[in-house]
């Protein structure tokens, strides 16, 4: 591929580096308490991970299964809980002598955390605060929900312990398109839906929607997109549809092609710039802000340099040198193993599955994930964490994003930002910055 010739744009979603298809069995199994032992702990990030849905989505990958039979919810927060015990033992004692340990934000996601009922996310909440120590009123909470289990006193509890954000997964507020996406819903559902997280008085509101489904245009995209509108949210998230193996969409469609591509960066650039002219800013390629919402972020943790601690089979989390997770698994079977494996797990206090980040893969890490922010990322601060230039250390990879028109020329002095174009490029450009190790991994990972 010549240095001017563009990657395809929808390669891969990068959310995560390394991602978890580049994970593998750690033979030495590392301790936890070893792990953390050196680690700054004074802004730490938690997320705990509900592996259940009432239905699972034709687009969907994620690690998630349908129902829970024979009080598997139960069994599942039980080990959820001993996971707790042993992840805060190993974080060592608040009372202690040692590195002070504090949370700066907290999330449940998923899954569907509403699928448990209100008495089960009322137990994982106290988890949150009783194992891990987490004040989750005085740190932002976000919690993810969707139509069917957004119901009145689930909602009411979330609230009422602490949930600052709550995101829904709307898709499409077009039936036909939900059908065609695998995600069967009835508008009138969602709109109750959201009716009902507003009463709650949460300050934050995301909704989710996705652009590039079969039959999708720009004028029922438009449709749909006014229609959140009218909920005024907090935030939008506008995510391309992907078809993965294994997933349902991925067993009757074809892979994607170019006229896909086209449709999706047109429905792209429709949403992005419909959403910029109704008062919302662009936060990344999918996120974007209501210019008028109070900022309830954290202020003091960083994704690039903090470190994130996951409760459940389908979290990850990471240290400066490793991250971490359980097995990963696409296929449903496959995924039901690995949680009824979880529930049966007594000692928590090692790790079994990850993949070990040197320097240099800390600062792929670092300029990817500050890249893919509309803000872009200041170049002392990088100069400052590792002590070179990202210039001088990625000369190969930024010369080609420069050559595509994907760097901002005129951003400010000393801030690497993305153009417009970059930006919309974002699915394309990340796996660019992905090392030769990664990309073996992930090449030679066996779907399942």
């Amino acid at each position: 591929m010549s240095e001017t010739t563009a990657p395809r744009p929808y390669r891969s979603y990068v959310y995560a580096y390394p991602h978890k298809t580049a994970y593998r069995a750690l033979p030495e199994r590392p301790s936890l308490g070893a792990l953390w032992e050196a680690e700054p702990k004074d802004a730490l990030s938690l997320y705990a991970h509900i592996p259940f849905c009432e239905v699972r989505c034709g687009f969907c990958n994620l690690f998630t299964r349908i129902g829970a039979p024979d009080e598997l919810t139960t069994r599942y927060l039980d080990a959820l809980d001993r996971q707790a015990t042993a992840v805060r033992e190993a974080l060592g004692d608040p009372r202690g002598d040692g590195a002070p340990v504090r949370f700066a934000t907290a999330a449940f996601g998923g899954g569907t955390p509403t699928f448990l009922t209100a008495a089960e996310l009322e137990r994982l909440c106290d988890i949150a605060e009783k194992r891990m120590g987490v004040d989750l009123r005085a740190v932002p909470l976000s919690v993810e929900t969707s139509p069917a289990t957004a119901t009145a006193d689930r909602l009411a509890l979330l609230a009422e312990r602490g949930a600052t954000r709550l995101s829904i997964g709307v898709q499409s507020f077009v039936e036909a398109e939900a059908r065609a996406a695998v995600r069967p819903q009835r508008r009138a559902d969602v709109e109750a839906a959201l009716g009902r997280i507003r009463d709650t008085g949460v300050p934050v509101l995301n909704i989710d929607l996705i652009y590039g489904i079969d039959g999708q245009t720009e004028e029922s995209w438009r449709s749909s997109l006014d229609a959140a509108l009218a909920w005024r949210p907090e935030e939008l998230y506008l995510y391309p549809l992907y078809v993965r193996p294994l997933t349902g969409l991925g067993r009757i469609s074809p892979a994607a092609d170019r006229a896909w591509d086209e449709q999706r960066l047109r429905l792209y650039r429709y949403g992005r710039d419909h959403l910029r002219a109704h008062g919302y800013e662009q936060v990344s390629m999918r996120m974007f802000r209501r210019t008028d919402a109070a900022p309830l972020g954290p202020d003091d943790y960083a994704c690039q340099t903090d470190g994130m601690i996951g409760l459940g089979c389908g979290a990850r989390s990471y240290t400066s040198a490793l991250h971490y997770s359980f097995d990963y698994a696409v296929d449903m079977r496959e995924i039901r193993s690995i949680i009824d494996a979880y529930t049966e797990t007594e000692d928590f206090s090692r790790v079994e599955v990850g993949r070990w980040v040197d320097a240099e893969e800390a600062r792929r890490r670092h300029l990817l994930q500050s890249l893919l922010q509309a803000e872009g990322m200041p170049v002392a601060g990088y100069v400052e964490r590792f002590g070179s230039s990202p210039f001088a250390d990625f000369p190969v990879e930024l010369g080609r994003f420069e050559a595509l028109g994907w760097l901002d020329a005129d951003a400010p002095a000393g801030l690497l930002r993305l153009s417009p174009e970059g930006l919309a490029y974002s699915d394309g450009l990340g796996p660019e910055l992905f090392s030769p190790g990664v990309r073996a991994a992930m090449a030679a990972y066996e779907p399942k």
